[in-house]
């Protein structure tokens, strides 16, 4: 499977912008993981680190939940992997398959995409309650942006470690 990435355009009103970028480290990361079957997205990058590429799919469909169903929306339900609000559980792949990591990551960029499209605007907020406080939906895009810049970073070693492959 080759997962298409599109580059954001270098001019586009702000909404537009936020959205081709957002997509297109969504897609980074899909691309890191293409080709790849259970085992060599489960292998951890350092023990005792249990860092891995399918953990990161599992750990950015919780940020995707959180971020845009409970925060932005206002939905009460609990974490994909985690009834208690643990985010390390979803790092937890001794059990986890491909299927089942990237159907729950794409269900949720699914929601937060239609969230984001029926919002009103940018300045629509929600409350964040880890952080005390209401955010914005821009707040919300643009850091779910620097999330899945900075777990691609991460991305890019796991795969450069499994076979070689490096860059995107």
């Amino acid at each position: 499977m080759t997962t298409e990435r599109i580059g954001p355009p270098a001019v586009a009103e702000e909404r537009v912008m936020l959205r081709a970028f957002l997509d297109y480290h969504r897609a980074t990361l899909a691309m890191k993981a293409d080709g790849l079957g259970d085992e060599d997205l489960r292998r951890r990058s350092m023990p005792p680190s249990t860092l891995s590429l399918l953990g990161l799919v599992r750990h950015m469909a919780e940020v995707e939940r959180t971020w845009f169903r409970r925060v932005i929306n206002g939905e009460d339900i609990p974490l994909v992997w985690s009834e208690d609000g643990d985010f390390q559980v979803a790092y937890d792949t001794r059990t986890a398959t491909r299927a089942e990591a990237f159907a729950a990551w794409e269900a949720e960029v699914t929601h937060s995409r239609r969230i984001e499209e029926e919002a009103e605007s940018l300045d629509v907020t929600g409350y964040s309650a880890r952080w005390e406080e209401d955010v914005s939906l821009r707040m919300v895009m643009l850091h779910l942006i620097h999330e899945y810049a900075r777990h691609n970073g991460h991305a890019d070693f796991l795969r450069e470690g499994i076979d070689g492959t490096v860059g995107v």
